[in-house]
């Protein structure tokens, strides 16, 4: 890409977003950081790690930003799915709906090869998902190679072991995000007979280890009362929980709509984690909620993006559609997707709506502006309508 086509995309993308949104993503990155320093003031090894990721992440927001100048948009949050595959089949799981197991994920060096190229962008953190990301044994080792970068790992926790609990000691990058459901009836109900009580006594042997840990909540209409109980909350704090993460549920599976929240829910929602904040030392967010205190859906290359565990670089878990591939180009290269760049110009797709991730809901729109980059970026003779579409309009 050229210098002024750089120059007239940035330009373009500066009218539509507001001046200090890249500001205030990056205050909130810091805030975050800051207050992970404050619950794990009891555990001083972690503590002293978060404060060095904290000065990692103003530089990393200092390298972001130069690239921004350039005009090449680097987002400070990768989440990466690093496998299809999972040793369970919760009802209604997302991944499992869009994403199929798959024979043909990016092998140890790939992976490796887009870490590097992160890290050298200035990329602060990766979400890893799955399916169930220790079905990839080798992502520990990988993550330990990068020390400068939060790894939010999010697991179902069944194959966490004695050895493992011994990796997460020494490697203070790498976050537990342990999924939960509720109290035994709502994990086993989702999850399978008995991953609540492994659960239970994985929880205990992370706060035995010192090991600082989370969890990841999928919220429903039926446990809303339950994952935002003040007994819930403080029984998870007291068994050492240090990161809650309320994730609205998405219904991906047709005829799951009524488990959506709904706005009174929702708003509830926003109230009780700032509430809970205030009251317990632990980390307290709700997405998509908390997305639009920094201006809407961060999808797209504004806050985030998602690459699959075939090296496809999407949108968001949740749309899954992409022109890119991490083995056909740099990491830098797929950042500047067309697909990703139209997205990022119409912030007015990207507010914060009922009913779980925003793209989802706006899925057609996707696919249409998919079907017109696709045709532009081939080069062949596409009609007014498609380079329409590849707009946005």
């Amino acid at each position: 890409m050229t210098d002024n086509a750089r120059s007239e995309r940035m330009a373009k993308e500066k009218n539509i977003l507001p001046s200090h949104y890249r500001t205030i993503l990056n205050r909130n990155l810091g805030i975050f950081l800051k207050d992970a320093v404050r619950t794990a003031l009891t555990n001083p090894p972690q503590a002293y790690f978060f404060l060095k990721a904290l000065r990692w992440q103003r530089k990393a927001a200092r390298i972001r930003a130069k690239w921004q100048r350039d005009g090449v948009n680097i987002p400070p949050i990768i989440i990466f799915s690093v496998t299809t595959r999972c040793n369970l089949s919760c009802s209604g799981c997302y991944a499992q709906a869009l994403h199929p197991p798959s024979e043909n994920e990016m092998s140890e060096a790939e992976i490796r090869r887009m870490m590097s190229e992160a890290r050298e962008l200035g990329v602060s953190f990766f979400v890893i998902a799955g399916g169930e990301p220790f079905l990839r044994p080798e992502i520990m080792e990988i993550m330990k190679d990068f020390p400068e970068i939060l790894f939010l790992v999010f697991t179902n926790g069944l194959l966490i072991d004695q050895e493992m609990l011994g990796r997460f000691k020494k490697q203070r990058n790498v976050v537990p995000m342990v999924s939960l459901e509720g109290h035994a009836d709502d994990t086993d109900g989702r999850r399978g007979e008995g991953v609540h009580q492994f659960l239970q006594k994985l929880i205990g042997k992370l706060r035995k280890q010192g090991i600082f840990f989370g969890t990841s909540l999928t919220i429903t209409r039926p446990t809303f009362n339950t994952l935002t109980g003040h007994q819930f909350v403080k029984n998870l704090v007291q068994a050492g929980c240090r990161f809650f993460l309320y994730l609205e549920y998405t219904p991906t599976v047709q005829g799951t709509e009524e488990l959506v929240l709904t706005s009174v829910e929702r708003a509830r929602l926003m109230s009780l984690t700032d509430s809970f904040r205030r009251e317990f030392s632990a980390l307290f967010f709700a997405i998509p909620g908390a997305e639009a205190e920094v201006g809407g859906c961060l999808a797209a290359g504004r806050g985030f993006v998602h690459v699959t565990a075939e090296g496809d670089m999407e949108p968001c878990p949740f749309a899954s559609f992409s022109d890119s591939n991490l083995r056909d180009s740099s990491l830098k290269d797929a950042l500047q997707s067309r697909l990703l760049e139209v997205i990022r110009q119409h912030p007015e797709n990207l507010k914060v709506t009922e009913g779980g991730c925003t793209l989802w809901k706006r899925r057609a729109w996707v696919e249409s502006l998919l079907d017109g980059c696709k045709e532009k970026d081939n080069g062949t003779g596409i009609s007014d309508q498609k380079s329409q579409n590849c707009e946005g309009t």
